[in-house]
């Protein structure tokens, strides 16, 4: 089965490198960017019995080891 992770900054968290991509783009004379926040994207081949079972395996990865669950939020999405 395969699953789709997305990790993101929790809302209010500073986000320097997010910052330092939106200089970037603006540097390379791209505008109409307002903001930028960088995350992390896993794409994961799991066995499990059902999207239950896969998805409370993923949930256990991300509250490991996958997010930082004081500054990180995640989602994920069986594929």
């Amino acid at each position: 089965m395969k699953a789709r992770i997305i990790v993101t900054l929790k809302t209010g968290v500073l986000d320097p490198q997010g910052k330092a991509i939106e200089a970037a783009l603006r540097s390379l004379g791209i505008e109409g960017v307002d903001g930028v926040r960088q995350g992390k994207v896993f794409d994961i081949e799991v066995s499990a019995v059902d999207s239950a079972a896969a998805e409370a395996t993923l949930r256990t990865a991300c509250e490991k080891l996958l997010a930082n669950t004081v500054v990180e939020n995640y989602a994920i999405e069986i594929l």
